[in-house]
């Protein structure tokens, strides 16, 4: 009996044509770990499923990929959807994902938590960063759906507690795929312009499907660059996006953020009538003080009797100038007795007081005082003082005593 010859091509058709004929094979769920993830420019993801037995290749196409909500990673444990067939040029089988979900928890959870983690590295939520909230804004800008409920609470409460303000609406979607976008271009347009001085942005509660536009990434980067203050206002308060991270303030429903953005007319109110009262009691306190200040000045004698007043002061300028010109003779005085008794001093030690008592200064041809025969030879000219003139005189003879 002769066989048939097929060629490897022919054989690997066959085969994938039995295995895209099984329905178990064309639309299976497969629970795996991801390894040997792989990205490529195209947009396609290449992977691995594991267990502990097996192994399993993957491979899911740029149009399915950009449907996932959340980054894969090696070691993620995921639930994937598709079909397994061949792939013909290589003779081998894998598995063709449509779609891949997180074991365990949802995709949008997953999503939420990655993008955060990401975030946060970066330092978007960081409180040095966070811009304040002006205390008495003149413009306040409103990033919400026009036919929302919340837009009517946040206008109706920004009236009531503070009609001084205005409020600028600038409409967007809130929900779909297109709304991210709609909310970045607002939120730039409004700092652009300098349309407000402070920017809420928000929408009314939902499922997180609903709010999953506040969980976009470029969203979060355009309210971190942002210089106007934002207040963030999305869902109820159990409900948490990646914009409340990133906002300078977070609101816990779309009326909190009205009432964060401007102050209450009435605790305003208060406030001034505090301060009146507080400041009229101290101008009392000082008009008292003042008036006893000037009670105390009349009665003073300065006042009352200026001449006498003066009379006063004059008898005690004498009084005081007696005093000195006392104090000054009694110095001088002392001063004097004590110049007479130094002169005295110096006069009784003067040399001329003791050539009066007869006694006489040698001194040689340089001028020196003779005081030892050890100073003269015989034959040098001396200069003799005496207490009524000078004599000139030779030496005749040096004797020393013994």
């Amino acid at each position: 009996m002769a066989h048939e010859v097929l060629s490897v091509a022919q054989i690997n058709e066959y085969i994938r044509g039995r295995m895209d004929a099984d329905p178990l094979l064309s639309n299976v769920a497969i629970r795996g770990e991801i390894s040997n993830y792989k990205q490529y420019p195209s947009g396609h993801h290449y992977f691995s499923l594991k267990d502990d037995a097996a192994a399993l290749k993957c491979v899911m196409f740029k149009g399915n990929a950009l449907r996932l909500r959340f980054r894969p990673e090696n070691g993620m444990k995921v639930i994937v959807m598709g079909k397994i067939s061949v792939y013909p040029r290589d003779g081998a089988y894998q598995l063709y994902c449509t779609t891949m979900a997180m074991d365990g928890i949802g995709d949008l959870h997953a999503a939420f938590e990655q993008l955060k983690a990401k975030l946060a590295s970066q330092g978007l939520f960081d409180p040095a960063h966070k811009k304040p909230i002006p205390k008495f804004p003149n413009t306040i800008g409103i990033v919400t759906s026009s036919a929302g409920a919340a837009l009517h609470d946040m206008l109706r409460i920004i009236k009531k507690r503070y009609p001084l303000a205005r409020v600028l609406l600038f409409p967007t979607r809130v929900q779909g795929a297109e709304a991210p976008a709609e909310i970045a271009a607002a939120i730039r347009y409004a700092d652009h312009h300098r349309s407000a001085d402070v920017l809420i942005v928000g929408r009314g509660g939902g499922s997180i499907e609903d709010l999953w536009a506040f969980n976009d990434e470029q969203l979060a980067y355009t309210i971190f660059h942002c210089k106007t203050p934002v207040i963030s206002a999305v869902g109820h308060e159990p409900d948490v996006t990646i914009s409340d991270y990133v906002a300078d303030l977070r609101a816990a429903t779309p009326s909190n953020a009205a009432e964060l953005a401007v102050p209450d007319q009435d605790a305003l109110r208060q406030a001034l009538d505090t301060m009146s009262t507080t400041m009229i009691s101290a101008l009392d306190r000082q008009l008292r003080t003042a008036r006893r200040h000037l009670s105390i000045l009349a009665s003073s004698p300065s006042l009352q009797s200026p001449t006498g007043y003066l009379e006063q002061k004059k008898t005690g300028v004498m009084h005081l100038y007696s005093r000195l010109i006392s104090a000054e003779t009694r110095i001088i005085d002392r001063r004097k007795q004590g110049f007479i008794a130094m002169t005295s001093k110096l006069d009784a030690m003067s040399p001329l007081k003791v050539l009066m008592r007869g006694y006489s200064m040698a001194q040689g041809a340089d001028g020196s005082v003779i005081r030892s025969v050890d100073q003269v030879q015989s034959g040098d000219i001396l200069k003799i003082s005496l207490s009524d003139g000078q004599l000139t005189a030779s030496v005749t003879d040096v004797k020393e005593d013994t």
